[in-house]
């Protein structure tokens, strides 16, 4: 028998969903009753999905001022690329080692369907399919510790594009390819896998740090 999601569970994904489409943009205080009653929860569910959250990063509180969502800043990003550089280039050298034939050809497909959303400039697909990218990479190492690791970076890294895009013309050019990761993961080539994840991370940094310096 299936067991039902618990209420906190419930609160937790509908205010995730909310904070990473920016429908709770950076910087916007969370009253907890009107979620509550939005919802039609109690307000304890919610408040546990809050510190959940802020456990996460998704949210900050502050000692009798309440909580909000986190402001996007510009050492938080770079912190943020900085663990994702050091987990997903040593999961493309893993990846490069372990990944059997069916691993590849299902990781060229997904590839495959990103750069033909690219041509569409549909930003708001291409990051559905950057994160099925990503995410499908780190469970080719089959590493429980890792995915969780990566999960969790991969997210807040949905909503730092779509804050980008919200302010920036959508380009082919800002929809990075991962063209030179697959080439150098179908060859076997741990050194290259681990390269081109880092250009494809730095390139993507390049353009968020550029964005947020001119928005300031």
């Amino acid at each position: 028998m299936t067991s039902l999601p618990r209420a906190s569970d419930l609160a937790y994904n509908h205010l995730l969903d909310r904070i990473l489409t920016l429908q709770l943009p950076p910087g916007e205080p969370i009253n907890e009753q009107a979620i509550a009653d939005e919802m039609g929860l109690s307000r304890i569910p919610i408040h546990e999905a809050v510190l959940r959250l802020a456990i996460d990063g998704f949210i900050v509180t502050m000692p009798r001022r309440g909580s909000r969502v986190t402001p996007l800043q510009l050492d938080d990003i770079r912190d943020m690329f900085e663990a994702r550089e050091a987990i997903e280039c040593g999961v493309a050298h893993i990846a490069a080692r372990r990944a059997s034939n069916a691993d590849l050809a299902n990781l060229r497909r997904l590839i495959e369907a990103a750069e033909q959303t690219r041509e569409s400039t549909d930003y708001d697909k291409f990051l559905r399919d950057d994160l099925a990218i990503h995410q499908f990479l780190v469970g080719m190492v089959r590493n429980s510790q890792l995915q969780a690791a990566a999960d969790r970076l991969l997210l807040h890294n949905q909503r730092l594009w779509r804050s980008y895009w919200s302010s920036q013309p959508v380009r082919t050019s800002t929809m990075i390819s991962h063209s030179d990761l697959l080439l150098a993961l179908e060859a076997g080539d741990s050194d290259g896998a681990s390269r081109a994840m880092r250009q494809h991370i730095g390139a993507s940094l390049d353009l968020l740090q550029s964005s947020l310096r001119s928005s300031t």
